[in-house]
């Protein structure tokens, strides 16, 4: 299955600290998809924590969605929304926005792909591989709606944030 958009979805946050994990879980998960329906014009990536060299990963992307865990009390379930270039974004040794990535990306190729931030709402963080009840529902909300956009990615309107953040959050 292809539909043009050359889509990446990475998935970061740290798997030993129970929800923290729901981005490289719902990669991992939504790998044995892709595999089962063979889709091919979908990476997926995961990782700790995002880093300066991911700017060679999304570069060439049409389409990127991070996923990460989200403690936000204001999110029920799951949130989309667009990301913006900002060079005055996080970036420490231990921390980088994905908005710096793509002020990043914008910095050395002259452009970013239109982005955005799935936060997927997690409830417990203490030193432990396993992912809480609420958060493992959220995490499978969240899969709908990757599923979706992969079928459509046309649904995420870029130039609209109102229709990226409200039609496609289950919020």
């Amino acid at each position: 299955m292809t539909n043009g958009k050359n889509i990446l979805i990475y998935g970061y946050g740290n798997p030993g600290r129970q929800d923290d994990g729901l981005g490289p879980a719902l990669v991992e998960t939504l790998g044995k998809w892709l595999t089962k329906k063979q889709v091919e014009h979908v990476t997926l990536d995961s990782n700790y924590q995002l880093q300066v060299e991911d700017v060679t990963v999304i570069h060439d992307k049409d389409l990127v969605i991070f996923v990460d865990a989200s403690m936000k009390e204001n999110i029920r379930d799951v949130k989309m929304e667009p990301l913006e270039a900002d060079p005055h974004s996080t970036f420490t040794m231990h921390a980088i926005s994905p908005e710096y990535i793509l002020a990043l990306c914008r910095k050395i190729y002259g452009q970013h792909p239109p982005s955005y931030l799935l936060h997927i709402r997690g409830y417990e963080w203490e030193i432990n591989r396993e992912i809480s009840k609420p958060a493992r529902h959220n995490m499978e909300k969240a899969g709908e709606t990757l599923r979706e956009i992969i079928h459509n990615p046309d649904v995420l309107d870029h130039d609209n944030p109102r229709t990226a953040s409200s039609e496609v959050s289950g919020t």
